[in-house]
Formats: structure tokens, C-alpha cells, sequence
């Protein structure tokens, strides 16, 4: 059985739950470790890479992952860690431009199975009605390749 992403856009944050097929360590695993990242990370359907990705995940670390065509300008997201609990939960800052968006990504395990609840909470209803629908669109084909690199870990279905 597949299991389906669900985007839901709030007041103020998107947030978006899905249920993979694998144990929260190994999930929370491919959210941290660049070379993991870089296998899921960018929807193929845009027909971009991420090119370069840096991830210090601990409290006060950076990340930074530029994602564009190989040897073409590329786009930066960076930002900072401010939580990290391992195989329970992330929070990061989103700062390439001045919005303010902060994302934290939930792990929570039942039976071999992990629960991930992603929320993105915009500083107001002008920066979330600015960032559009995006999320709608691309976190559903992103997830969907997340469940096919588990697949290919031996975890999931």
C-alpha cells in the first residue's frame, strides 16, 4: 500500500505529514547526512540536481544546499540548526532572504514505521501569502522519491 503526502496549508505554515515505510533513525538519517540528501532532496520533475550540499546538524550548525544544472549558476537555501534531537526532531532557520521562515521536522516511530510531520510557520500572513503553493506541488514527488531511497536502504516498501 502507498502512502500519501498530505499538504496542509494553515494560517501562517504549511504543514506536511507523510507515513515511510522504515524506522525514524534511518528517516531522520536521510534528512541529515548530505549524501543522502542529495539522492531526494530535489523533485527530478524540475530537472535540477542539488549541486552542492552541507549539513553541520547540531545546535548552532549550518546547512547549505545549492540546487541548479551542473556547472550552471546555482540557488542557495542556508540557514542554521536550533534544535536537534535525534531520530525525534529537527528545527532549522531558512535564511536565504529576510522572510524569517522557520521548518521543523517531526520523527515519530510506531512499529517500525515512522510518522514525518514537516511544518514550515511564516512570521505573517503576508510572507505565507508571498511564498505561494509551492509546497503543494513539490513535497508529494519529493517524498515520493524519500520512500524509493528507503527502498533501496532495505527499509522500506
Amino acid at each position: 500500500m502507498k502512502n500519501r503526502t498530505k499538504v496542509e496549508r494553515q494560517t501562517e505554515r504549511v504543514i506536511v505529514t507523510r507515513t515511510f515505510n522504515a524506522p525514524a533513525r534511518i528517516v531522520f538519517d536521510a534528512w541529515t547526512k548530505p549524501e543522502l540528501l542529495k539522492r531526494w532532496w530535489i523533485p527530478k520533475s524540475m530537472g535540477l540536481i542539488l549541486v552542492s550540499c552541507e549539513a553541520d546538524v547540531r545546535v548552532g550548525g549550518t546547512y547549505r544546499f545549492e540546487i541548479g544544472h551542473e556547472g550552471s549558476k546555482s540557488m542557495a537555501f542556508f540557514g542554521r540548526y536550533t534544535e536537534v534531537i535525534p531520530n525525534s526532531r529537527l528545527v532549522w532557520t531558512n535564511e536565504e532572504s529576510d522572510v524569517g521562515v522557520v521548518t521543523t521536522v517531526i520523527f515519530e516511530e510506531k512499529d517500525g514505521r515512522t510518522l514525518l510531520v514537516m511544518q514550515e510557520r511564516y512570521p505573517s500572513k503576508e510572507a505565507f501569502d508571498a511564498a505561494g503553493p509551492g509546497m503543494e506541488t513539490a513535497m508529494p514527488e519529493t517524498f515520493e522519491q524519500l520512500d524509493e531511497l528507503l527502498v533501496t536502504l532495505g527499509t522500506g516498501s
